[in-house]
């Protein structure tokens, strides 16, 4: 809900550490920046842990920003040689921040990048350009084209009229207005699809809730299960009544049988009763035990009506959440919370790309917090997915958590030029076409099913094409700047004035 202030708040902050206090007062401003854009964005992580996960978790966010903070100071004589080069040069280094902390530590966590903010912005479409990055770029750009404006703007109000004609004096405020006009209506004039063209697919999802949320919610596997399956035997009397369409997938989320339905007798036959039931593919969510002991995975799995688990088209998540599916220094993480001690098995990490072929649909699979990952997407699509797919759990986290990673799923259907849906245990589940809207979301934690078809297609978006060459030029241009900056403060070292 705060997109629109997003653009405000960078240029802000920006502007601030490019006015003086060197690179050491730019991070500590940075890290205050940082504290309080994560400590809200990430409220979510201390409902059932205690406060003290949160607190270090949003301290080690805003660790980066203030590391953003520096550099922005570190490039001020960059800014002072051109008085339009500070916006270009805080877009820059926030998209090499970004892709910094994206992959560190422990690969990294994007959550709150400026990309995901714009889900209801003119921006969102400039994703079928450049992807996430470009987009973040574009934020940052704005922010500082608006605040040039405004702090052009009052110094013009106050000036006086001493040899300066009223023209001159406002025409570093009409300039980046106009430009900052211009960035936006570009951002309107991107193309993207409405709907896809192709081959038509009817498609449900079932959001079976759970008895309650909380980090328990894996002692109620098998009624979790039941949940899943109920909710499709009720879709599947639906449709015998002529009161629903047919579906020719149906999708479960991410941990609907967290009891291995490939070693339970009693969870495999209760899902073949759904998938022959509906008559229709079913997409489960499930947790697979190994390989080895003591190991477990986080899996998509295609349960055909009529054959059961079809182990060709499995995907494990590729990405596993330290400290949520496996615990890396765990005497050091549980003198923070005792609470990694429920994390008894650590999640093997997957090998391949979460294509899925449940008949002519393609889908690319992504498991929650997956869908933060650019690359985790993309490979999908370069795969062959012609539907995104992203399977989640929000049943230990809240409402917030589940919209925020919504945005991220309609900026990615727009990113790729793909229909999508989000189907989660406890909402918020939903479509979301190609260019962004979203379509049938549930509420939070209720059970629902929603049946949407979809049209499909298989062309790719040029940031499909492009993959991470919009990242490495910006975050290239950003190191460059740092370069150039040391370059310029040693020239002015020996040769002061």
């Amino acid at each position: 809900g705060c997109g629109p202030l997003a653009p405000v708040g960078v240029g802000v902050a920006g502007r601030r550490r490019h006015t003086g206090g060197g690179w050491r007062a730019g991070a500590g401003l940075g890290f205050l920046t940082g504290v309080a854009l994560f400590a809200p964005l990430l409220a979510w992580t201390n409902l059932h842990t205690g406060y003290l996960p949160w607190v270090l978790l949003s301290l080690l966010q805003a660790g980066y920003l203030a590391l953003l903070g520096a550099a922005t100071a570190w490039v001020s004589p960059l800014a002072d040689r051109g008085r339009w080069a500070w916006p270009a040069l805080t877009g820059l280094l926030w998209v090499g921040q970004e892709a910094l902390r994206d992959r560190t530590p422990f690969g990294g966590f994007p959550w709150g990048r400026l990309a995901f903010s714009q889900d209801s912005s003119p921006l969102l479409r400039l994703a079928a350009l450049g992807g996430a990055p470009l987009v973040t770029f574009a934020v940052a750009l704005l922010g500082g084209l608006l605040v040039t404006a405004a702090w052009r703007g009052w110094v013009a109000a106050r000036a006086t009229t001493q040899g300066d004609a009223p023209a001159r004096r406002w025409t570093p405020v009409v300039v980046p207005a106009v430009a900052a006009v211009a960035l936006c209506a570009a951002g309107l004039l991107v193309p993207v699809a409405a709907a896809g063209s192709g081959d038509a697919v009817t498609v449900a999802i079932v959001q079976g809730n759970v008895p309650r949320l909380g980090l328990d919610f894996n002692a109620q596997r098998q009624a979790v299960l039941n949940n899943h399956v109920d909710a499709t035997l009720e879709l599947a009397a639906q449709v015998a009544a002529g009161a629903q369409r047919q579906p020719d997938l149906v999708v479960w989320p991410e941990n609907s049988s967290d009891i291995d339905p490939l070693r339970n007798p009693t969870a495999g036959a209760r899902i073949s009763q759904a998938a022959d039931t509906i008559r229709a593919p079913i997409l489960v969510g499930a947790v697979l035990q190994g390989p080895g002991a003591g190991k477990v995975r986080n899996v998509g799995i295609l349960w055909q009506p009529g054959t059961g688990a079809d182990l060709a088209q499995l995907y494990a998540k590729r990405h596993p959440v330290p400290f949520a599916e496996y615990v890396p220094l765990r005497d050091v993480a549980r003198m923070v919370s005792d609470k990694v001690d429920l994390i008894r098995s650590d999640f093997v990490a997957g090998s391949t790309p979460g294509v899925v072929r449940a008949g002519p649909t393609v889908l690319g699979d992504v498991i929650c917090f997956e869908v933060a990952y650019d690359e985790v997407v993309r490979e999908t699509v370069t795969g062959g997915a012609r539907l995104l797919v992203v399977q989640t759990n929000n049943a230990t986290f809240n409402v917030a958590e589940a919209r925020q990673q919504m945005a991220m799923v309609r900026l990615r259907a727009v990113e790729h030029g793909r229909p999508a849906l989000m189907a989660s245990t406890v909402g918020v589940s939903g479509f979301v076409s190609p260019d962004g809207r979203v379509s049938d979301a549930t509420g939070f934690n209720t059970r629902e099913v929603v049946v949407r078809q979809l049209r499909l297609d298989g062309g790719r978006t040029l940031a499909t094409r492009l993959g991470w060459w919009p990242e490495v030029a910006l975050a290239g241009l950003a190191a460059a700047a740092l370069v150039g900056a040391a370059v310029l403060r040693r020239r002015q070292r020996i040769m002061p004035g």
